[in-house]
């Protein structure tokens, strides 16, 4: 299955990231490090009558999709997404089958006020140190990959970093972990990792089950304002946005539409 593959090469490089730059060297460089993460929670959180919360995603490629961006440029891409009133950033940095790069999220931090998410493949503390040192406020756990212990400890890792965590589920399993390790911001992912197949009606269903208090965001499929003003009705609070986005030749208009500013 693709998504085991793609943990499965994560981890082998992640075994070698650490062989090049073990964590007691991270953690000296971080030291150094005078960023600090901003709130994605209030940044996320739905208003009454203001605009629509989008996270839009920088992402040059994807399994289901092959190369999306082949102009990519994402410090502009980053900054169109700003102009458009986008409420934060979403920064693959995941290598071989996005094409991401953690200097992406580095670069963006420099010329961006937005509340920045690693959306890559996350098992391990050494990348939420990483996510952190290069300017990341919130990090993607996606449910699926993870043992409840894991994603517990994890989640209560990156808080104690400072950052929040964006936690991704696709099925009623996935959520009842994703509560019980107490998450904040629920991130309903209608194409499934496994097959790549998607279910538009995934928000619907699940979100009778998620608590109230949560930040509930939908991923995957979004491409116009009246499906999202849909959703918003239903209890979504915000809308991570990435292909759709990429690919348009005005980006930042494309945003402002989707955003309702």
């Amino acid at each position: 299955m693709i998504l085991d593959k793609i943990v499965a090469e994560t981890r082998k490089r992640l075994k070698e990231r650490k062989a090049q730059m073990p964590e007691e060297a991270l953690g000296r460089a971080m030291a150094l490090n005078h960023f600090y993460p901003l709130d994605a929670i209030a940044a996320l959180k739905k208003e009454e009558g203001a605009p629509l919360k989008i996270i839009a995603e920088v992402k040059k490629a994807s399994p289901s999709r092959g190369d999306i961006c082949k102009e990519f440029d994402p410090i502009a891409i980053a900054n169109d997404y700003e102009k458009g009133g986008a409420a934060a950033i979403s920064v693959l940095t995941e290598p071989q089958w996005f094409k991401g790069d953690l200097e992406y999220l580095s670069l963006i931090r420099r010329h961006n006020r937005l509340p920045l998410l690693r959306k890559d493949f996350i098992v391990d503390r050494y990348q939420l140190l990483e996510a952190l040192l290069y300017g990341a406020s919130f990090v993607l756990l996606i449910v699926n990959i993870l043992s409840l212990k894991e994603l517990c400890d994890l989640l209560e890792q990156t808080r104690n970093l400072g950052m929040e965590a964006l936690v991704e589920i696709h099925d009623k399993t996935d959520l009842t972990k994703a509560i019980a390790a107490g998450a904040s911001i629920i991130g309903i992912n209608h194409r499934n990792l496994d097959s790549l197949e998607m279910d538009m009606s995934l928000s619907e269903k699940l979100i009778p089950s998620i608590p109230q208090g949560k930040i509930i965001v939908a991923e995957s499929g979004l491409n116009s304002r009246e499906q999202l003003l849909e959703l918003s009705k239903i209890g979504l609070d915000a809308f991570l946005i990435g292909e759709h986005l990429v690919r348009q030749a005005d980006r930042a208009a494309a945003t402002r539409q989707l955003v309702g500013v």
